[in-house]
């Protein structure tokens, strides 16, 4: 993690960035959450560790100070923990607001930032920037359940006071902006909507933060500025001003700003993807890859390209993307001929070949929790989130929700009964018919994972399964063909059942049942294969479960 970003600070710089609104040390502790896929996983002390060494990458170039000219300041993100929206749903929408914390978990998800970003190894000592999350951290935001951002509680008391943070906090985007309707990507001032965006941007100052992300009007900061004037004169509010100014300024002064804020093209097209970047990128890659299942050790494959292996086409559906838009119906060769041609024979046929090899993606979920045509029909609005990829029927959720949503009339939640699909459903039709088609040889699933899933449906129809985390297919090739070793250990669980999930506390980690497959291995936090079975080594022994 160190060495990834000390590239991406190399690379940024070369660039002209001097900020970078990462990391990401959210616990993921609800698999159905949209941010997931963004997240180091699960588990506090992984995720502190590797928020750690990213933060320090990022910002250090060694010395006594710490900071100098290839320096990016790490805008660590979501205070005080974004992981835990109820039902899994993402605070971006109006319906996944409120965060909630039924397993009395809210100080574990801080401690990737008290334990990671804040206590840097070196001179730089911290993350130089915070974005708080959009969410309403249910019961912990003060007398009046606002977003994170607007609650002194969280930013001042906890933040500054409790942590001792001294660097600029940043709001999310657009909190200061109107909501359109609970299921569309638009303004996020939850708990304050009933503000106008000059009152809004005043509450979030008296909170504590110092910039407002992705507000590009200068009228309401001014007007916030007159309303403080008014209350608590001229020269107090001057002076919280110039407390944010301080802050904003010093992370332009310690990466070297004021002093050459110019970029050299030479050194830049140079810099940004040269050769030695690109390899140890690719070398992340490989050891990032979990071979789940290697049922009769089928792996690794021969290798020397007379191997005939049939990779069947995917047909994409059009499907819903995270915008609100829809992403076009596609026709898709997983492995592209050349590539093939450097590791088997490819073969159309599954009656003539020695193995096939499947490539899906990780259910997607219809929607994000919320659906316009159930309040349309009389209903709520909510609908649950599957990981599934067959329809799924939330028999086991909450009869009565944690949170109600008074600003938008509704006093109850709970989508129990309700159905959702998965856009992929093809996915696993797919591998459904390859199974079928290849008569007992040897199925290899090559899966790409956004969330953790229900395997359930896929495992008893493989012989062996990697996951890969959006890595090139090259990777899984040289995995499969033996050209490199697997190394990686999930970051999470893969969950028994969506029963499982329902029932587990979005706020807890390693609270779901794993699924277990058909050889008995569990895939629970922690666990990968080699070629020579489960993995144990310096990795498994500090981050297991105790």
């Amino acid at each position: 993690m160190e060495d990834f970003a000390t590239v991406m600070q190399q690379e940024y710089r070369a660039l002209g960035l001097a900020t970078a609104l990462s990391p990401q040390a959210d616990l993921g502790t609800d698999p159905r959450w949209y941010r997931f896929s963004s997240t180091f996983g699960n588990d506090p002390q992984l995720v502190a560790d590797l928020t750690k060494a990213y933060c320090h990458g990022l910002q250090s170039m060694g010395g006594e100070e710490g900071w100098g000219p290839r320096s990016v300041n790490a805008m660590v993100k979501h205070w005080p923990g974004g992981g835990s929206g109820e039902g899994g749903r993402d605070a971006h929408y109006g319906n996944g607001k409120y965060a909630v914390y039924p397993g009395g978990a809210y100080e574990q998800h801080k401690y990737p930032f008290t334990h990671g970003a804040f206590a840097l190894p070196d001179a730089t000592g911290e993350a130089s920037a915070v974005m708080p999350y959009y969410t309403v951290s249910s019961g912990h935001s003060g007398e009046k359940a606002v977003g994170n951002s607007y609650s002194y509680d969280i930013i001042t008391r906890e933040l500054r006071e409790e942590c001792g943070y001294r660097g600029v906090i940043c709001t999310d985007w657009a909190i200061t902006h109107d909501q359109i309707d609970p299921g569309t990507h638009s303004g996020k001032p939850w708990g304050v909507e009933t503000l106008s965006e000059a009152e809004r941007h005043y509450l979030a100052l008296k909170a504590g933060v110092d910039q407002f992300g992705g507000n590009n009007e200068k009228q309401p900061v001014l007007d916030a500025y007159a309303m403080g004037c008014a209350e608590y004169g001229e020269e107090a509010m001057r002076r919280r001003f110039e407390e944010s100014a301080a802050r904003l300024l010093l992370n332009s002064f310690r990466p070297g700003l004021f002093e050459n804020p110019y970029v050299d093209v030479e050194a830049s097209v140079a810099t940004v993807g040269n050769t030695d970047f690109m390899q140890r990128g690719y070398r992340q890659q490989l050891r990032s890859v979990v071979m789940l299942k290697n049922h009769g050790g089928v792996l690794p494959l021969a290798d020397g390209g007379k191997l005939k292996v049939y990779v069947p086409q995917r047909n994409l559906p059009a499907m819903r993307n995270y915008w609100g838009g829809t992403d076009a119906a596609a026709v898709v060769d997983p492995v592209p001929d050349e590539l093939a041609r450097r590791y088997y024979t490819a073969v159309d046929n599954a009656a003539e070949v020695d193995v096939a090899l499947v490539m899906m993606d990780t259910p997607k979920s219809y929607r994000m929790g919320y659906d316009p045509a159930d309040v349309a029909k009389g209903g709520n609005g909510y609908i649950p989130i599957t990981l599934q990829y067959r329809p799924y029927t939330a028999e086991h959720a909450r009869a009565h929700s944690l949170m109600a949503d008074a600003s938008a009339g509704v006093p109850d939640r709970s989508y129990r009964g309700k159905t959702a699909v998965a856009q992929n459903e093809c996915d696993l039709d797919l591998l459904e018919a390859t199974h079928r088609a290849m008569k007992g040889k040897p199925v290899v699933v090559l899966m790409t994972v956004a969330n953790p899933c229900v395997l359930s449906e896929v495992e008893p129809l493989a012989d062996a399964i990697m996951l890969g985390f959006s890595v090139q297919t090259q990777a899984f090739l040289d995995l499969l063909f033996g050209r490199e070793k697997p190394s990686g250990l999930l970051p999470f669980e893969m969950p028994a059942s969506m029963q499982a999930i329902e029932e587990h506390c979005e706020d807890l980690p390693h609270d779901i049942v794993p699924y277990t497959d058909a050889d008995g291995n569990t895939y629970g936090f922690a666990f990968g294969l080699d070629f020579n079975g489960p993995i144990s080594d310096s990795r498994t022994e500090r981050y297991k479960i105790r």
